[in-house]
């Protein structure tokens, strides 16, 4: 056989080698893909890792509850599962100034206010003087449903008053520390020292 011969020969084994070794792999990977789709309801895609689960959401909630503390929430939850959590709301609760159906952020502070707490309305109007937080016998959870008032800032609301005496006016609590002139100025429309608005 002459060597032109020989080396035709060989370069067509040689590709009917590659043709064969190419079948093999298209079909190895045909059968992996119709095992895949086998184990999956029809109509749906293929997942071949399980899709993340969302982690829960952390929320404090406090004021007129049963159960004030830290709770964590499936992700969904809103206002009302919150308050659920805590164990309902106390009798004194003024339930009707929350949105239930709020939806919840993880991180979040719910204050369920009590009765004769003063609470925005729906268009951000402040209450009248008559119906304003007296910070002189405000007790810590009156003063919590404050907006930008948490329980730390009412406890020293409470401290420095009792150290101190009654606040003279609404701008001594800038000698509270934690409170500055931009916090001051949110809080000054819902709160009285009961002889100055």
């Amino acid at each position: 056989m002459a060597v032109d011969e020989r080396e035709a020969l060989l370069r067509v084994a040689w590709e009917r080698a590659l043709e064969w070794a190419l079948a093999l792999v298209i079909g190895m990977a045909l059968a992996w893909a119709i095992t895949l789709t086998a184990r999956q309801p029809p109509g749906q895609p293929i997942q071949l890792l399980p899709p993340p689960t969302p982690p829960p959401l952390v929320v404090h909630v406090a004021c007129a509850v049963m159960a004030p503390g830290v709770y964590a929430l499936p992700p969904g939850s809103r206002v009302a599962d919150a308050i659920q959590a805590a164990g309902g709301m106390a009798p004194e609760a003024a339930g009707e100034a929350l949105n239930l159906a709020a939806p919840l952020e993880d991180g979040q502070y719910v204050c369920v206010p009590f009765r004769g707490t003063p609470t925005a309305d729906p268009a951000n109007h402040a209450p009248p003087a008559a119906q304003r937080l007296n910070i002189n016998t405000a007790d810590e959870a009156q003063l919590e449903a404050l907006p930008g008032i948490g329980p730390t800032l009412a406890r020293r609301i409470v401290a420095y008053r009792e150290t101190h005496g009654p606040f003279a006016t609404v701008d001594d609590l800038l000698a509270v520390s934690g409170i500055g002139p931009t916090l001051l100025d949110k809080l000054r429309p819902w709160i009285t020292t009961g002889t100055t608005p």
